[in-house]
């Protein structure tokens, strides 16, 4: 299997149609070379670009909505569009606009038919930026491709390992992890990366962003981890396009190789009782 991950630059000089198109491109350039094209996070706005969110955000069948998914189908390929500011409807029912922001991943199938939508879960901020401007997502989302099923996870999630223990439960074998992730913290990146990759014997691919957002650099490196946590293959920190191959059946072998998911306690749904 091939992946490609678009690591986007976000630059403030460049408008959001613009880039729209520009990425689109960039998606369609990889028919023939990759079977799923992974973005970053948040790419229309840049992910600390939190004055933009609201401005900038639209609803889940909105303009990226409408380009990513003719450019998944003209490509022919799985897309993971990464991730959108999303407006949805307020609770009385009225129109998209007037309810809350969230930030909402979008993979589309190579026939560009939205399969999956994911709301993060875990937002960064503390007590401002996204942490308070966004809602928390609360399911856990998995996509079943040809050749594996992919467990859906966003930048700062990539902290919280009991959510890709969840996912190995759902089934997941190969993490997706679009990123805004700073550059002063890349060292974490590639250690939690490697370490989501380990402990769950799970392929991971994160996907990084390029360029500064909002006056934060960012860390680039996009890197694409096996389930021995061996790195096949990692980006600098320019705008970029990684592509990779790999063959998602060594999950299934390392997990019977080194069968340490076998052995977990914790976390588990406790024995019946006699």
């Amino acid at each position: 299997m091939r992946a490609s991950l678009l690591q986007i630059a976000v630059n403030e000089g460049e408008s959001t149609e613009s880039r729209r198109r520009r990425v689109a491109s960039l998606v369609r350039e990889q028919a023939g070379t990759a079977d799923l094209v992974v973005l970053p996070e948040l790419w229309t706005t840049g992910a600390f670009a939190y004055e933009e969110f609201g401005s900038e955000a639209e609803p889940l069948e909105g303009p990226t909505y409408e380009v990513m998914a003719k450019a998944a189908s003209d490509a022919g390929v799985w897309l993971h569009a990464g991730s959108i500011p999303e407006r949805t409807a307020s609770d009385s029912g009225s129109a998209a606009g007037e309810g809350p922001l969230y930030n909402t991943s979008l993979v589309f199938s190579p026939s560009g038919d939205l399969v999956a939508a994911y709301r993060k879960i875990h937002r960064f901020g503390f007590d401002k930026g996204e942490a308070v401007l966004m809602g928390a997502g609360e399911e856990l989302v998995t996509v079943r491709l040809p050749e594996t099923t992919v467990g859906v996870a966003t930048c700062y999630d990539l902290r919280f390992p009991e959510l890709f223990r969840g996912l190995v439960d759902a089934g997941a074998e190969t993490f997706v992890v679009p990123a805004g992730w700073p550059e002063r913290r890349r060292s974490h990146w590639t250690l939690l990366a490697q370490a989501r990759a380990v402990e769950n014997q799970a392929f991971v691919l994160a996907c990084g962003t390029a360029g500064t957002h909002a006056g934060v650099p960012q860390a680039g490196h996009s890197i694409v981890v096996d389930p021995w946590g061996e790195v096949l293959a990692e980006a600098g920190a320019g705008e970029q396009v990684l592509t990779v191959e790999f063959d998602p059946a060594k999950v299934g072998v390392t997990r019977e190789q080194f069968p340490a998911l076998k052995d977990r306690v914790l976390g588990l749904e406790p024995p019946p009782r006699r």
